[in-house]
């Protein structure tokens, strides 16, 4: 990259380039969908035997070779797109440099200096006032004429200040065009296919490679055009007014950061966010160490059931088809999960797990289970509804699950730290769903559990609370962070709890009992103090994090929930009651009442006690 090159070159030719590399994605994604929902199902349906099984496989390795062509094609564009769109502001500036210094008759060398021509005579000494040459960026005269006191700061020539003006114009932009150029050779050096045909665990991994450095690359360019930094409903409106050629172009291009974006239509989100998945699989299967391995399992699960719960669909038109809303391995990992299309549907509910959660087989296992089975459940009382699975933050971790001293002393639990810091993007999600909702008056539900109640409490507090929440559900609940259900901002009457008898987590003593209780103090924080007899004063009503939810003087409505099995004593662990809300085998009684809540019909919920 030179003056001559950055003077010449035309952005609008690597434009077409990134189309053309963006209509060969898009080829390969049809021809690997033909592959994988026309050709491979047929075959499926009319063939048995051996041959029938080494077509299969053909077949697969044909579909997995379109679908990396897709993939790479896309990120190819889209770094096409950036460098054509960046290198165009150093051109731009550059030229009009170089027009300047015509109109003032300089001539620009070669490496970017601007000579100018001397400017008569001075009229004290009678002497000519030299020309000279101007070099950019170092303010300093380059020429003859000037005596050692001047220093060689100050010239007496006048055109020398406007010469000097376009050199430094010059550098600059010749300096911006090298970064840029360097910046996006670097990332589409990358971008090159190992010879033959195999795609295999190490091929992901390139292609999650490749992600990251054009996603690095072109970051600048995703800034300005991608409306990172907007809310969700400007978002919305910025995605709504986009040619389909430009959609396509950021989904292809980008897809971490569409599927990531709060306010982008969840079917949009969904698509590419499966793409997002696939990456990241290919990505973690070339890491080491425990974390990478977590994740990649849960990954793994997930793929698996999106491709389940497409083959039930088939043959069950009740199976609520799954969406894929983020995904991504930041922190302890991220996955939002609906059951449902939350912007067709007129009841969505938004749930957020809590202690020990995070992205691995168990939440992929279970707490995708939980908002499966809400939506099922809340689907009888009104087709229009979607349930999710929200795990946006990074919740509270147990060190060593099942062993009750360091189960109960994580200093991590007790804090509400994660639940203040996850808040903002709650509800940044809430305000998404609510900005891409096809309904003109949606009903939103807020659910959190365990600690993911914390999380919603802190949520209400933010400002202007939660957006769009007409509910919000509490389950096990140790406490929201306030004492009144009014403070959460949605009235009183709409905000419902279920608290097990038996379910130590919504018995947690407050920070005073626990103190003050020793054999609870040294087993551990406030589920020590618990389960070794420290129980929350009936008459205080305080939990630890504030008024306990199930209480009167907390004056939330509190729904019936099956008492649950005993701590220990009936041999199921520490918690089970603890993790029984949503299951309609283990508690038909509170996974009723959720799902008829979270459909709008509170008059089918069965209402309980305060305690």
């Amino acid at each position: 990259m030179d003056l001559k090159t950055l003077q010449e070159i035309k952005p609008s030719e690597y434009a077409e380039a990134a189309d053309g590399y963006r209509a060969i994605s898009a080829m390969a994604d049809t021809a690997r969908e033909r592959v994988d929902k026309e050709i491979t199902k047929a075959i499926r349906e009319a063939n048995e035997g051996e041959a029938a099984d080494a077509a299969q496989k053909k077949l697969r390795q044909l579909s997995d070779n379109f679908h990396y062509t897709q993939l790479e094609c896309g990120l190819i564009s889209g770094a096409l797109n950036g460098f054509s769109s960046e290198i165009s502001t150093p051109r731009r500036n550059l030229l009009q440099a170089l027009e300047d210094a015509r109109a003032q008759s300089f001539t620009v060398n070669t490496d970017g200096s601007v000579a100018f021509p001397a400017d008569g005579k001075n009229s004290l000494t009678g002497k000519e006032i030299p020309g000279g040459t101007a070099f950019g960026n170092d303010g300093m005269y380059h020429g003859p004429g000037l005596g050692p006191d001047m220093s060689g700061l100050i010239h007496p020539n006048p055109l020398q200040a406007k010469a000097q003006d376009i050199a430094n114009r010059i550098a600059r932009a010749l300096r911006d065009a090298v970064e840029i150029d360097s910046r996006y050779s670097s990332a589409l050096k990358s971008l090159k296919a190992a010879p033959g045909l195999t795609v295999d665990s190490k091929t992901w991994a390139d292609v999650g490679a490749d992600s990251n450095k054009v996603g690095t690359a072109a970051l600048e360019y995703i800034r300005d055009h991608i409306p990172l930094d907007k809310s969700p409903a400007e978002r919305k409106e910025w995605w709504d007014g986009l040619t389909a050629e430009e959609r396509d172009e950021y989904k292809r291009a980008f897809p971490e950061f569409i599927g990531d974006l709060d306010g982008i239509p969840s079917a949009v989100r969904d698509e590419v966010n499966r793409e997002n998945l696939d990456i990241l699989i290919g990505r973690l299967s070339g890491e080491s160490g425990e974390k990478a391995k977590t994740q990649l399992d849960a990954l793994k699960s997930i793929q698996g059931q999106l491709q389940d719960n497409a083959m039930k669909r088939l043959t069950n038109v009740g199976e609520p088809p799954m969406y894929l809303l983020g995904v991504s391995d930041a922190g302890l990992g991220r996955a939002i999960v609906s059951y449902g299309n939350p912007d067709t549907s007129k009841n969505v509910s938004a749930y957020v797990p809590g202690l020990g959660t995070a992205l691995d087989t168990d939440f992929a296992r279970n707490d995708l289970r939980r908002a499966h089975d809400t939506a099922v459940g809340a689907r009888k009382y009104d087709p229009s509804t979607a349930s999710i699975v929200w795990l946006g933050y990074d919740a509270p971790q147990l060190s060593t699950p099942g062993d009750l001293p360091t189960l109960a002393s994580d200093t991590d639990v007790m804090s509400a730290d994660s639940a203040k810091k996850g808040a903002p993007a709650y509800n940044s999600f809430m305000a998404g769903l609510a900005a891409t909702n096809d309904h003109k008056d949606p009903h939103l539900v807020a659910i959190g559990h365990s600690y993911g109640s914390r999380l919603v409490g802190a949520a209400t507090q933010e400002p202007e609370g939660i957006p769009g929440a007409d509910d919000i559900i509490l389950l096990g609940s140790p406490g929201t962070g306030v004492d009144k259900a009014e403070d959460l901002g949605v009235g009183r009457n709409h905000v419902f709890v279920g608290a097990a008898e038996n379910d130590p987590v919504s018995h947690l003593p407050s920070k005073k009992e626990a103190v003050a209780g020793t054999m609870g103090l040294f087993s551990g924080g406030p589920l020590g103090a618990y389960v070794f007899g420290d129980i929350a004063d009936q008459g205080d009503d305080d939990l630890w994090f504030g008024k306990d939810p199930a209480s009167e003087a907390f004056g939330a409505r509190r729904f019936q929930v099956a008492d649950g099995p005993q701590p220990l004593i009936d041999g199921q662990g520490l918690t089970p009651a603890h993790s029984n809300y949503f299951n309609p085998e283990k508690d038909p009684e509170s996974a009723g009442n959720v799902a008829a809540l979270v459909a709008n019909r509170p008059g089918y919920v069965k209402w309980d006690e305060h305690r």
